[in-house]
């Protein structure tokens, strides 16, 4: 019997309700969720790139100067940074998949809204108002999202999390495409931008339908393979402030900061560090910033393989010390060929970063919610809070010095590799009378059945054996 205080009667009602209850009115299998999940990723991109790739655009409709224009992007910021301090108490509440009905929901209309005000209504307060709604839901669907795909991972007993990441990389890109494309014809924000979302809709439905959702699967207030549930001895709900408490998890998080702002730091300032730093032509800041984004992608698409050939601890030891190796060449390199060599090497040791951390605060099925939201707020705070922090030192110190204090986090975060090892496999000793196995980090709760059992016939032949010593002793 494992010696958790969640383990007995949870997990033995969890199994019975998941073997004995149907999923939904049509069956989900695993691999339908996973599919499912990685759409709702795509369209992440997908909504986000709708507008990001006509910010142009959106200031010659509005004609804002770049200061102007800045106070409009802040908008939503501002959004998403109060979407994010709420997210983590909003998932436990709702559960994933509501949240994520709700703030796709919050995403169109604020999307939509930023599109009237630009095109029909020539308004930055429409504009604005449309913006900060978008950031509002976009920041708590992707700690929904990231729930969920924390989920069907332990489904699947398999490290997928950097694929479903690796696919918003990829829908960001599409609808990069699309955008530059639909610029390109003369095809106005609001009809591009209701196009681009009327796909993410369509796609949303489709997805939605088949994931996996509180009461359906394992107990009331669940979360695929996770659970928001109470122990059986009557410790309360786990909640995110239990989580928040726990050293573990606020290191997981602090991992994740490090290699969020290493990801965020370059999407917001690699272009003008090339042209600011280096004296590069905006051209040339645009191909490095295409280049790092190449290789995210390209890290997380083929680094799953890797985290499931070689465990966590191990593939990301290396991935920080290339991101580490990346960014401090790129911050002092005099040649502006090593620079963009260096930022390809800094894209691929970033790329894992994130997702990985996602995995590690999931170990534990039963207390997986709490836990993945609050490293994904944090996160998710070190994405919206860091650049602009960076753009303060870069006006001191200059764009590429001021990557340094990045280097350095990340830096941090390698020293805190260790903490991505699951505590099970870490707190676990090895039996004596059996064989060591390995096993890779994540994979313990995934690949053993937690529920109660009844004894095997070797664990009866040890019992009896100790029993039978212990009456000799007796005797």
């Amino acid at each position: 019997m494992s010696d958790r205080p969640w383990s007995g009667s949870i997990h033995s009602q969890a199994h019975q309700r998941e073997r004995s209850s149907p999923i939904s009115s049509h069956q989900i299998t695993t691999k339908s969720w996973f599919y499912s999940v990685l759409g709702i990723y795509l369209v992440s991109g997908l909504s986000i790139s709708a507008w990001l790739v006509r910010v142009p655009a959106i200031a010659q409709e509005l004609n804002l100067s770049a200061g102007p224009l800045g106070l409009l992007l802040l908008t939503q910021t501002v959004g998403a940074f109060l979407s994010v301090s709420a997210s983590g108490m909003v998932v436990m509440k709702l559960g994933a998949q509501k949240t994520l009905w709700l703030t796709f929901a919050l995403m169109m209309v604020g999307g939509l809204g930023l599109a009237v005000g630009v095109s029909f209504l020539h308004s930055v307060l429409v504009a604005g108002i449309g913006l900060g709604l978008f950031g509002l839901g976009q920041a708590t669907y992707s700690v929904g999202a990231n729930v969920q795909g924390a989920a069907v991972e332990r489904a699947l007993k398999k490290q997928r999390m950097p694929l479903m990441h690796g696919c918003f990389s990829i829908g960001t890109v599409i609808g990069s495409i699309v955008g530059t494309a639909m610029t390109a014809v003369g095809v106005s924000v609001f009809w591009h931008m209701l196009s681009v979302y009327i796909v993410a809709i369509i796609l949303v439905v489709l997805s939605l339908r088949n994931t996996r959702h509180e009461g359906e699967d394992i107990h009331p207030g669940t979360t695929g393979l996770m659970a928001i549930v109470s122990s059986d001895e009557g410790q309360g709900t786990f909640t995110i402030r239990h989580a928040w408490s726990e050293k573990r998890t606020v290191l997981l998080g602090i991992f994740v900061l490090g290699m969020a702002l290493a990801e965020g730091s370059a999407n917001d300032w690699v272009a003008l560090a090339l042209t600011d730093g280096y004296g590069a032509s905006a051209s040339v800041g645009a191909v490095g910033y295409g280049l790092f984004v190449a290789a995210m992608t390209t890290g997380r698409l083929l680094g799953t393989g890797l985290l499931n050939m070689y465990g966590r601890v191990a593939v990301m030891r290396v991935a920080c010390i290339l991101a580490v190796i990346g960014l401090g060449t790129f911050v002092v390199s005099p040649w502006i060929g090593l620079g963009m060599v260096a930022i390809f090497v800094w894209g691929t040791g970033a790329a894992l970063g994130f997702p990985v951390g996602m995995s590690a605060a999931a170990d534990d099925p039963f207390r997986a919610s709490a836990r993945v939201s609050v490293v994904s707020t944090v996160g998710y705070g070190a994405f919206l809070g860091g650049p602009p922090l960076l753009g303060v030192l870069g006006e001191a110190l200059g764009v590429r010095n001021g990557l340094a204090v990045v280097l350095v986090l990340v830096v941090v975060s390698l020293c805190l590799v260790p903490q991505l090892t699951s505590p099970d496999r870490r707190n676990r000793p090895e039996p004596k009378d059996e064989p060591a196995r390995w096993v890779n980090e994540g994979e313990d709760l995934a690949d053993e059945d937690t529920t109660e059992r009844p004894m095997s016939m070797d664990d009866a032949l040890r019992a009896r054996k100790r029993h039978g010593d212990q009456n000799g002793d007796e005797s």
